[in-house]
Formats: C-alpha cells, structure tokens, sequence
C-alpha cells in the first residue's frame, strides 16, 4: 500500500503539462484562439506572409512570458504586488512629466534600450494589489476596506485617463473593481457606485474629456451625422458585419476587407474581418472559444487554495471577458469607439504579452492547486 502511495506522489510521474505548470484545457484554447488570429490576420492583412511573421514573433514572446509567469509560486506574487504597484504608479507618473508622445497621447516611456507603456504593467499590478490589500482581512471585507481598495484602483485609473487613454483607464479600473466584487462587496455598495458614476458622467464629461473623446460618443450616438469622417469606421464595420449573413463570404472574400473600406481591419477592427468571411455560425464559434476561457478560468479561480489566488484569478478571467465584450461591442455599434483589441485575435505585441502575462498567473494558481492537493 505505502509502495503504491510514493508511486502516486512520486513528481517524475506528473505529465509534462504540469511539471511546466500549464493548465491544459485553459492552454488548448488559448492556441486555437491564436490559429483563429492568424488565420483572420493573413486575410485582414491583404494576405502578406511578412505581417504573419511579425506576428508569431510577438505569439512565440508572448507564450514565452506566459510560460515563465507560470513557473512562479502564487506566494511570491502576493508578497510583490505591493512592490509591483508602487513602481508601476511611480512610471505613470514619470509619463505625464516627461513621456514620450505618440498618436497625440502622452503613453511612452523611452528608456533608450526600450520603449513601453507602464498602464500595460498596471492592467495586472491592480488586480494583483487589490487583491493582496483585500486578502489580508476577513472576508467579505468591511467598508473602510472596500473603500481603501477603491482608492487603490483610483490613482492609476485617473493617472492613465490624464494620459488620455480612456479605454484602457476603464479596462483597468474594471479589474480592480471585479477583484472587490469578488471578494463579496455588497450589492448595496454596488448601486451606490452606480448612483455615483451617473452623477459623477456630467462633470467627466465637461472636465475630464478630450474633445475627441465627446467625439468618439456623439458618433456612436449617431454614426450618420459623420458619415465621412468620424462615423466612418462604424458605418463600414456595421456593413462589414451584416453583409456576412449567415454563413458569411468566405475566407479572404470579404468585400469590405479586400478593397480596404475598413480601416484599422487587422487591429482593432479585426471582428468586423472575421464576421464578413466567416458570418454569424463563424461568430458563434468564436464566442464559443471565447466562453470555454472564461469558463475555465472562473473554474481555476473556484478551486483556488486561497483568498488572494481567488481573486486574483476571477479578475484577470473577467477582465478578458471585458475584452472581448468592448472590442465586439464597438465594432458592431452599441459601445462607442475605445483603443481596445480583440484578445489574441488583432494584430499587435504589447497588450498580447501583457494578457498572456495575466494567463501565466492563471496557470501558476491552477497547478498550484494540483500540487498541494497531491
């Protein structure tokens, strides 16, 4: 009996995917999502090999730092996330005082070796904090915390929307608040939030906005009223989609696409590409993809040792979620236009290792629930 148990525990005997902490089904959708990338990219792209090579040049560095954040204890990532956070606010705040400017945005630091945006870091340095901060106490925490958390959350938000960066500023405000909803925050203080952010719309919107932000949410209001300029984008994705029908065109025949009517079609507008070639079945298959994540991810974040792995777990699944529901919904009109794109899907480097950054703590929690249940 004592012969069989070693044989049970003995680590040798673990399958490869868990000696390199890979959660298996988690990282079979993942791939299929990338294949599903490339394949829309090669078409979006007009069919240039060079844009594919890019490419799985970012994939094969994102998976690299996705594989490397897995082999770390989840024990270590609550001890650093103070740390991680503090430097990461200290870089914000470096931007507004003497970053780099690119596309009218003040969002580089250039570090002469490397230029990067510090509110990638900060997409997980506040789940990560808030999650630390809310773990040190009995659950579901108390006001005074919750509102601690909130001011947590806060700072980087505010610092990244100065920038101006509203899309991301929202993507990281939603990932410190779904940490705190995690934790069990009380519905009641979820309507006062609500209550708050509608009296609080009027002020942003004199105050805080950019002019080409009011922009941006009179378009989506009525595309029509520009239809040559800032309703441009929606107007073509929107034919983009409902010329896919049911079954769709077919891959790289997609009218809009090939002859170029849709801008910015193998980045940010990528879903617009995908549903014109593919139509709604090919649509229903991707969310599909995208469900099976999601779901997987809120089942590592369920079996969780602890309170930190928990949190941190669920908001990193539910801010991918987010992801995905506003880059779908700006394309197809019923949110206004935001910076944000289609997880693993668009083309581009910097938010694709920062999100598969995110999945390597997801693998760390899942194995580390494995190897402290053996």
């Amino acid at each position: 009996m004592n012969m069989m148990l070693r044989t049970k525990l003995d680590p040798n005997k673990r399958s490869l995917l868990n000696r390199i902490h890979c959660d298996g089904p988690l990282l079979l959708g993942l791939l299929v999502l990338m294949a599903v990338g490339l394949v829309t990219i090669y078409s979006a792209g007009g069919q240039d090999w060079q844009l594919i090579d890019r490419q799985l040049v970012r994939l094969g560095l994102a998976m690299g730092v996705m594989l490397v954040v897995a082999q770390i204890p989840t024990l270590a990532y609550q001890k650093l996330s103070i740390y991680f956070y503090v430097v990461g606010v200290a870089m914000l705040v470096a931007v507004i005082i003497f970053g780099d400017i690119g596309k009218g945005a003040q969002r580089w630091l250039d570090l002469g070796v490397l230029r990067f945006q510090p509110s990638e870091i900060m997409k997980l340095a506040v789940p990560m904090v808030v999650a630390w901060y809310i773990s040190q106490f009995n659950l579901p925490p108390k006001l005074r915390h919750i509102l601690i958390g909130f001011i947590l959350v806060g700072i980087p938000t505010l610092l990244i929307a100065q920038q101006p960066d509203l899309g991301t500023s929202l993507l990281i405000a939603s990932s410190g608040v779904f940490a705190l909803f995690l934790a069990g925050m009380s519905w009641r203080f979820i309507g006062a939030i609500a209550l708050s952010v509608s009296v609080f719309s009027p002020i942003m919107w004199h105050f805080l906005m950019k002019d080409y932000q009011k922009q941006r949410v009179l378009t989506f209001l009525n595309p029509e009223s520009d239809p040559l300029g800032s309703g441009y984008h929606i107007i073509q994705s929107q034919i983009a989609i409902g010329s896919g029908g049911a079954e769709g065109k077919g891959w790289l025949q997609g009218t809009q696409s090939q002859l170029e009517f849709l801008p910015e079609r193998h980045t940010d507008f990528i879903f617009a590409v995908f549903s014109e070639e593919f139509g709604f079945w090919g649509v229903v298959g991707l969310l599909a993809i995208y469900t099976f994540i999601v779901i997987r991810g809120m089942i590592i974040a369920n079996r969780a040792q602890d309170a930190f792995s928990k949190i941190l777990a669920g908001s990193i699944t539910l801010t991918f979620f987010v992801y995905v529901f506003v880059n779908m919904g700006m394309v197809s009109g019923i949110l206004p236009v935001v910076g944000v794109p289609l997880p693993l899907v668009s083309y581009g480097g910097t938010s694709m290792v920062t999100l598969l950054a995110g999945f390597g703590m997801l693998m760390a929690i899942a194995t580390q629930k494995r190897l402290l249940s053996r």
